[in-house]
């Protein structure tokens, strides 16, 4: 006994907080129905989460799953925080007074597994620019299910890889050439023949790769958008923009190039691009001045010209040496209806109609508190990052993220924005996940951050929301975040 009282214990909390580059998240994104939820991360793998519909708490090595939940705008999200490497984890409702519930009593919850993990890309080297090509999955974008089997694209910043994800429940026994151990019989041995059949076995996930898309990009790709035909998809690298079919490898269709003939020139760069989500002939890239430009492509092959640019005017005596870099848009996003654009640029986030283009109909300051930071933001790189924007099924609220491990919601019908935190250390069990709050002047409240306080490597750039219901994954570092949405009985949406 006091031999195992001296032998040295496991910190979990070193394992806990252990983070490795490769094991950072990259991209998010559910899947048409919202059943599948695929991750990325800078080691070049993809892990795809099933949701099932049978709940429960789940054990695993030294964590046991546990639930949180807050306050939202008019009703009450709940919090699952799962560390990369777990098996599963679970959805679960909880009563709004601060007391779980029993398990299943209420609400459509669900469990997510593992449901399959493979490594989608590897390091690579341009030997003839001489210069180091990462595996990291730059985005992730799920093709329309149209039998069993599941399809998606991924991309590090050279090469795009079409996998197929099947599953198999069973398999062929009975063959007449060859043994149970699969070795080729003796034809002379054989008297009779019989026809194989399908027995149940072990369910088996296949992930292989169908296409691989390469040598269409000279510069990072930083998007990829499937159209809305089903058959052919967009890729945006810094300079230009491809258009592939899906059944076609060696050769893409390029629609913008915004090259200059002399670099020297060059004063812009894409940042994003997306299909239109009904009009296959429609599509928007944002660009580092802070422009949007929608593209028609029955207009033109090329589509240099664009059919509608959308720019807000810039306040001359508010222009400053950081102006530019904070107006870049990092993220642009289709609303599901097609009618809206949302984007994300350092500070704000905006949402533009289609039918004005003179500037967005709405804007939201996301952390304008940061705007006296600039400086030592540019100094520590953190000015460069790039923050995804989703909307919600109905496009009544946006989301997008910020620094300290919050993120942000805004209610479009109000104007109201709520401040959450995707932090591990304030969500204890059975604890309120309440809203946050930052401290920049007036009377100062209990739990307010100060923004000297904020920790500015505890970002949430990546996150997805469901398709049709209130569930939203938040990516922060290698955590991956789910949040279920109860509609409060007492509201009606």
């Amino acid at each position: 006994m006091g031999e195992d009282a001296e032998s040295p214990k496991i910190n979990h909390t070193f394992l806990r907080d252990y983070v490795t580059e490769a094991d950072v998240i990259s991209t998010v994104e559910f899947n048409q129905t919202g059943d599948l939820l695929a991750t990325g991360d800078k080691g070049g793998r993809v892990v795809i989460f099933q949701r099932e519909t049978e709940v429960g708490f789940y054990t695993l090595d030294f964590k046991t799953v546990t639930l949180f939940y807050t306050q939202d705008i008019h009703n009450a999200l709940h919090i699952l925080c799962i560390l990369k490497g777990c098996v599963s984890f679970t959805f679960c409702p909880g009563q709004s007074k601060g007391e779980l519930e029993e398990v299943g009593e209420t609400g459509d919850s669900g469990e997510y597994n593992v449901y399959s993990t493979f490594q989608s890309h590897e390091p690579d080297f341009d030997y003839l620019k001489s210069l180091e090509i990462e595996e990291k999955i730059n985005k992730i974008r799920w093709l329309p299910q149209q039998n069993a089997a599941h399809f998606l694209l991924s991309t590090n910043d050279k090469t795009i890889k079409l996998w197929k994800v099947s599953e198999r429940d069973k398999r062929p026994e009975g063959y007449n050439l060859k043994d149970e151990e699969g070795r080729l019989k003796d034809i002379s041995t054989i008297t009779s023949l019989q026809v194989p059949v399908l027995k149940p076995t072990d369910l088996m996930v296949e992930v292989r790769p169908r296409r691989v898309f390469s040598n269409g990009h000279t510069y990072h790709v930083n998007s990829i958008s499937v159209n809305s035909d089903g058959e052919t998809y967009l890729s945006a690298d810094d300079l230009r923009i491809n258009m592939w079919h899906l059944g076609i490898t060696d050769r893409s269709f390029n629609i913008v190039d915004i090259k200059p003939a002399n670099m020297e020139d060059l004063t812009e760069v894409i940042t994003a691009a997306e299909f239109h989500p009904h009009h296959c002939h429609l599509f928007v890239y944002s660009s580092s001045k802070g422009t949007l430009r929608l593209c028609d492509m029955r207009a033109s092959a090329l589509c240099d010209k664009h059919t509608k640019l959308f720019e807000e005017p810039e306040d001359p005596g508010s222009r400053s040496f950081f102006s530019e870099i904070i107006s870049s848009v990092s993220d642009v996003k289709f609303s599901h209806s097609g009618r809206y654009l949302l984007t994300r640029d350092y500070l704000t986030a905006k949402v533009w109609d289609l039918n004005m283009d003179k500037g967005p109909v709405e804007t939201y300051q996301v952390h304008e508190y940061l705007r006296s930071k600039l400086c030592s933001l540019y100094e520590n790189d953190c000015i460069f990052d790039k923050f995804e924007c989703v909307w919600n099924s109905s496009d009544s609220v946006i989301m997008t993220g910020a620094y300290n491990s919050f993120f942000r919601m805004f209610d479009r019908e109000t104007g109201r924005g709520v401040t959450l935190e995707a932090w591990r250390e304030s969500s204890k069990p059975r604890a309120v996940l309440r809203t946050r709050r930052v401290y920049t002047g007036g009377k100062r409240r209990r739990g307010d951050v100060g923004v000297d306080s904020l920790d500015f490597t505890k970002k949430i750039l990546h996150m997805a929301w469901h398709p049709s219901e209130n569930i939203i994954a938040i990516a922060a570092t290698n955590n991956l975040y789910i949040f279920q949405d109860r509609v409060n009985p007492d509201h009606t949406q």
